[in-house]
């Protein structure tokens, strides 16, 4: 059976009702929130600073503190909160704040489940499919082991205090994120404008892969690990069909009626990026989502050409 013609009854039928997100204002949490709540959900948002509307709670995650109060009757918990990871070059002091945001996060909302009576039923925590590390073209599952770099110890530290809601009872899924592509905002509102203008090209020479998925079908995953009550531990959230750096640069050209032939030197990159570089652009992470897939999820766009046309198309 093909990805589009599969359904998905369980997500249908056991939908968590009452979630609470941390990171609701990013690019996955936004689009989670506006979901869940079309579809009758009541979704609790976690905002630093001073909360200014009913669903907003307001925590202080750097200093530990939350309102159990926000946790209380929920089902599910959906942590995305974490500095942002490509938006600025990896300093000694902007490595620390993207390791620590995702471990206080992390640790201020498990201690608060530890402190509550009656418990959500799942934890879904971000992670990345950065976990992998760089590794060629070798396939990877969830089962593979974890890479080298910053990158993958980050997320193998954000998982492990992740697990520690574990024996507390509740259900703990890490999803792993592979790049998401976004009518808006993501890696193809940095990509797209040089794309337009003909300066697009591969990175590197092009042989890394990239592990990719629409926000859409990203959405979708969570929803279904959070109503699916056999899935935990990882979880792949990228597409089946990954590709290459240079048969992606050749698609979004392609998408964009625009040419492709500006390659970019991996010296240049990483004067201009540092260590970002490596790790985000010219590494190469062939992912696959082998539990998605086990578990009967189906991808609206499992190739990256209709992946691209959708996304493009609602960016109008």
């Amino acid at each position: 059976m093909s990805d589009q013609a599969k359904v998905f009854p369980t997500a249908e039928r056991a939908r968590p009702r009452r979630v609470v997100i941390a990171g609701a204002s990013g690019l996955i949490g936004t689009a989670l929130t506006a979901r869940l709540r079309s579809s009758g959900g009541e979704v609790r948002q976690l905002v630093r600073g001073t909360a200014r509307a009913p669903a907003e709670w307001s925590w202080d995650p750097a200093n530990g503190k939350i309102d159990v109060a926000a946790l209380v009757g929920t089902e599910a918990v959906v942590n995305l909160a974490g500095a942002n990871i490509g938006a600025g070059r990896w300093t000694a002091a902007r490595k620390t704040l993207l390791r620590q945001s995702r471990i206080d996060a992390t640790r201020t909302l498990v201690e608060a489940i530890a402190r509550m009576t009656e418990k959500p039923a799942v934890l879904l925590n971000a992670s990345a499919v950065g976990y992998y590390g760089d590794r060629g073209a070798e396939v990877l599952d969830e089962t593979s082991a974890s890479g080298r770099g910053f990158l993958a110890e980050v997320c193998e530290a954000w998982e492990t205090e992740a697990r520690r809601a574990e024996p507390l009872g509740v259900r703990v899924v890490l999803a792993r994120f592979a790049m998401v592509l976004a009518p808006s905002g993501g890696a193809l509102a940095k990509l797209r404008p040089l794309f337009q203008l003909g300066l697009g090209g591969r990175l590197g020479r092009g042989e890394q892969w990239m592990s990719w998925v629409t926000l859409g079908d990203a959405v979708r995953a969570v929803e279904h690990a959070l109503a699916d009550p056999q899935m935990n531990g990882p979880m792949n959230v990228a597409a089946p069909v990954p590709v290459t750096n240079a048969e992606f640069t050749r698609a979004l050209a392609a998408a964009l009626h625009r040419p492709a032939v500006f390659p970019v030197p991996r010296p240049v990159l990483r004067v201009a990026l540092g260590e970002m570089a490596d790790a985000m652009l010219l590494a190469s992470t062939r992912a696959m989502p082998g539990r998605l897939r086990a578990s009967g999820f189906g991808f609206e766009q499992p190739q990256l050409d209709g992946a691209l046309a959708q996304v493009l198309e609602r960016s109008h």
